[in-house]
């Protein structure tokens, strides 16, 4: 998963940590930095140039010698080699003494025996996705001098490995979070009010035929939206994680699903008719995903359909072409969910089709997070497309916290379980996310640490985690709904020993203890056979397939 740290630094106080830092954090903490790159430059020396002459290199047919405008009163003289580009077009220069991503420093030199000062360089060779085939042609409206970093902001791109246990760091938002527990910053989470938001039974709206795959499912009909263009800090959020933007309604969903992990889709209303029904697909049906791609499916496949029968997406996995927001879209239908992870993953693997949204189902989301994340793409769409929503259209109920189970063991029914075992979600009708607990015994954290982790530290790594603890029961722990992967003692010893650091942890060999000697049971137990053994029976000739007789296991000669 990538990582923009510009965009993790709306949730988390990054200022004065270091990359380095940042992550070595992470590594030891069990996250895997995999890669960590330079997207754009800061560098002074990278400006906007005007190309205010160019002419044919005496020595090569393929080289132009250019005389372009930085701003500062001269024409600078520079040889390039692309040929998209005319004479009046902006362009980025990087002057000498301008370092560049990939640690390449421009200076003065020659080419083909002309002198060359400074380069006029591509997107690519500032370290973001390409623009077009050549160099980067940049809007007219800027001023020659402008520093490139005024135009895009740097950035640095961090590249983690999530291993499949914890998908709630599967979003900028989640590994702000974590990131705040390891290093002590402070989070600022997103503002979203999903108490106050009104909420409807679907009804016929919205009709669930298959439960056990779909059991919750949550959609939004927001009218008179005007499709266009994204914001540029919304297309600069995307494009630094891989994406291209499209059209603000989808550039939301795919920038909600980066920002909370919450997998998001949108249909055009106008190509739905009646309401939604999530069924599995007839054996045989084909749909037409997003990608271009003709899919034929079969009766284990779950699909996002309309009343009159017509597949409209692949649950969990990618949307349908045919239903997928336009530009002469007016109407849609926002589609939050929860699919269950065996039938995503089955259907992507036999597909062989994968999207950002089936890598997060697969591994699981959080019930808890739909309806968050409906409220969150609803309040920016109605910002950046305008247009009216309605309630939200509520199916099913979301499914209990894996910890669930757990909460018998930390009081009756009359005790603390009543009161902090479910999260409330809207008005009107409300959504009930049912918790967990886990009890944490503290004496199991001083015989895995030795002592070395006082009770009071790992009460305080595992509220900066999340977790809350249980008045009146102090080994109770109340599990957050977006960590699905704790539900035993175990994992909230190892996240306290993560989160600590093994370092911290004196190693130590135990003491053998003579008054008990079963560490001498392996020896003893065959001291007969060792005992019969004689050290001349290896000078006896023996076949040579066959191997050294072993001390301990050799019979007894009779």
């Amino acid at each position: 998963m990538k990582i923009s740290l510009n965009w993790l630094s709306q949730y988390i106080d990054l200022s004065g940590l270091s990359v380095d830092e940042m992550s070595d954090m992470l590594t030891f903490a069990g996250i895997e930095v995999e890669d960590i790159r330079q997207q754009g430059v800061d560098s002074p020396y990278v400006v906007v140039a005007r190309v205010a002459a160019a002419e044919q290199h005496p020595q090569a047919d393929r080289l132009k010698v250019c005389q372009v405008d930085v701003g500062d009163g001269t024409l600078h003289q520079i040889v390039c080699g692309a040929q998209n580009y005319k004479v009046g077009d902006k362009v980025p220069c990087a002057l000498p003494g301008a370092v560049l991503p990939g640690n390449v420093e421009i200076k003065v030199g020659k080419l083909r025996g002309v002198e060359s000062r400074g380069m006029l360089c591509s997107a690519s060779e500032l370290g973001l996705p390409d623009k077009e085939h050549g160099l980067w042609i940049l809007p007219q409206e800027l001023e020659p001098g402008t520093p490139i970093s005024q135009v895009v902001k740097a950035d640095t791109l961090v590249e983690v490995e999530v291993t499949p246990n914890r998908p709630d760091l599967l979003s900028h938002n989640g590994m702000a979070y974590e990131l705040a527990a390891i290093s002590g910053r402070g989070y600022r989470p997103v503002s979203i009010d999903d108490a106050g938001v009104a909420l409807e039974p679907a009804g016929d709206f919205v009709r669930l035929d298959q439960p056990e795959l779909n059991p919750y499912y949550t959609a939004v009909k927001i009218s008179g939206v005007k499709v266009q263009e994204s914001p540029e800090w919304l297309k600069e959020c995307l494009v630094a994680v891989g994406l291209r933007p499209i059209n603000n309604i989808v550039d939301i969903t795919n920038f909600v699903l980066h920002e909370l992990g919450t997998p998001l889709h949108a249909f055009d209303a106008a190509k739905v008719q009646g309401g939604i029904v999530t069924r599995t697909a007839y054996e045989g049906e084909t749909i037409k995903a997003l990608d271009g791609q003709e899919y034929t499916l079969n009766c284990t496949d779950l699909v996002v359909a309309d009343q009159s029968g017509k597949a409209l997406a692949i649950g969990g996995v990618m949307g349908g072409e045919e239903s997928g927001v336009t530009d002469a879209t007016t109407d849609i239908i926002l589609e939050s969910a929860w699919f269950k992870p065996s039938s995503v993953r089955a259907t992507s693997r036999r597909l062989a089709l994968s999207s950002d949204s089936s890598y997060r189902f697969e591994r699981g989301t959080s019930a808890w997070n739909v309806l968050r994340g409906s409220v969150r793409a609803v309040e920016l769409i109605l910002q950046l497309a305008g247009g009216t929503a309605s309630p939200t259209y509520v199916a099913g109920s979301p499914v209990p916290n894996p910890a669930h189970a757990s909460m018998p063991s930390c009081g009756g029914a009359d005790g603390p379980v009543s009161v902090f075992a479910s999260l409330k979600q809207g008005k009107g009708a409300t959504v009930t996310n049912e918790l967990g607990f886990v009890q944490l015994p503290w004496k199991a954290l001083d015989q895995i640490s030795g002592g070395s982790i006082s009770h009071e530290e790992g009460a305080r790594i595992l509220t900066a985690l999340g977790l809350k603890q249980v008045p009146d029961s102090p080994e109770c722990w109340l599990i957050p709904p977006h960590r699905l992967d704790l539900t035993r003692p175990c994992d909230l010893l190892e996240e306290i020993v993560r989160v600590f650091g093994l370092d911290g942890i004196p190693s130590r060999s135990p003491a053998p203890s003579w008054r008990n000697p079963r560490w001498m049971r392996p020896i003893t137990s065959r001291w007969s056979c060792a005992a019969s053994w004689r050290p001349w029976d290896f000078m006896k000739p023996r076949p040579s397939s066959s191997s050294p007789p072993n001390p301990r296991t050799a019979p007894s000669p009779r």
